[in-house]
């Protein structure tokens, strides 16, 4: 039974609110839940807030660490989500216990992940008051805070903020992705609920949905054994299984989050609206090592499973935002560490 009129109508909505980035409450999971905890920071998951601010200047906050193990070395304002705590709450409270600044956040910039265990969300933020805290002020949180010009020598606690430091410096400069703050709708557990396209030869756009209790995109929880963006690989396997290695399973970034964590255990869970393209896995030269030009396929592949659907946009503009999305992707990135 292919999705009728009505349901169509209904998903196009939802993708449509979806990429303007606006969510919606996670009411049930579609696969992976039988393997996955509720989020419980302190137990099963750790949050980590990272801000990227500058001056006029476009010099980079920097705090200096006062803990044993990195002593006076240097690294962002950056730290451990509290329970109770929201993430932008988490990354102000940082900022003025590190750096003595008040701080906006302005957009999520990045975010990188080992797995729903480990999860840090990286920030563009500017300065709204205080005063930066100098060496009279030191704590345990922190020594000092200072501008760094990113040119003169600094003993950095890790490199890994240089790239943060870029990310930030680009957004800055050119904004590649529309502004994406965390949404204050609540999630038991860490999940991604997926937009999974497939762009035919003649530009047609495919939705993969789940059919029942109504067709809807679906949603799958991440397994502390794979990265998060594994969810959509455990879709197309169950939805695809015979054309599973024929493609690739592509996470083009996040749309939209939501995270609430006010109820400890309860709302400490977080969902990423990602966009996902199946794209055909082809060798680009043959065995000679000539170049071979694959035809595209016209149809996505048949789905296997009766739980599943493809469901062809018809809304024209929908399908120009989707096939725009898929080719130059404007979307917030996640990457996995592992």
């Amino acid at each position: 039974m292919e999705v009728t009129a009505k349901d169509r109508l209904q998903v196009e909505e939802q993708v449509e609110q979806m990429l303007s980035g606006l969510g919606s409450e996670v009411s049930l999971c579609d696969l992976g839940l039988e393997l996955s905890k509720p989020a419980t920071l302190r137990k099963n998951v750790t949050y980590i807030v990272c801000g990227v601010v500058f001056n006029d200047q476009e010099e980079v906050l920097m705090v200096q660490e006062a803990k044993h193990d990195c002593y006076k070395q240097w690294y962002l304002p950056a730290g451990r989500v509290e329970v109770g705590e929201s993430l932008e709450e988490a990354l102000r409270r940082e900022v003025r216990e590190e750096a003595g600044f008040d701080c906006q956040p302005i957009t999520l910039l990045l975010i990188q992940e080992q797995g729903p265990q480990w999860i840090r969300f990286i920030f563009l933020a500017r300065i709204t008051g205080g005063s930066i805290k100098t060496l009279k002020a030191a704590d345990q949180e922190s020594l000092q805070a200072s501008w760094w010009d990113r040119q003169s020598s600094l003993p950095l606690r890790g490199r890994d903020i240089l790239r943060l430091i870029e990310y930030g410096l680009k957004y800055h400069r050119n904004p590649w992705h529309p502004i994406t703050l965390p949404l204050d709708i609540s999630c038991r557990h860490v999940v991604q609920r997926l937009l999974l396209v497939f762009v035919g030869a003649e530009k047609q756009i495919w939705i993969l949905l789940i059919r029942a209790p109504t067709p809807h995109l679906p949603t799958a929880a991440a397994l502390k054994t794979h990265a998060m963006t594994w969810a959509a690989n455990m879709v197309v396997q169950e939805a695809l299984p015979s054309s599973y290695y024929d493609y690739e399973v592509n996470t083009l970034g996040v749309i939209s989050l939501q995270h609430n964590g006010r109820q400890h255990g309860k709302t400490d869970g977080v969902c990423f609206n990602t966009v996902v393209a199946l794209v055909p896995d082809r060798a680009p030269r043959d065995e000679d090592g000539l170049e071979v030009r694959w035809p595209v396929p016209v149809t996505p592949p048949p789905v296997e499973n009766p739980r599943y659907v493809w469901m062809e946009v018809q809304e024209p503009a929908l399908r120009e935002k989707l096939l725009q999305e898929t080719q130059n992707p404007s979307l917030l990135p996640i990457h996995s560490l592992y």
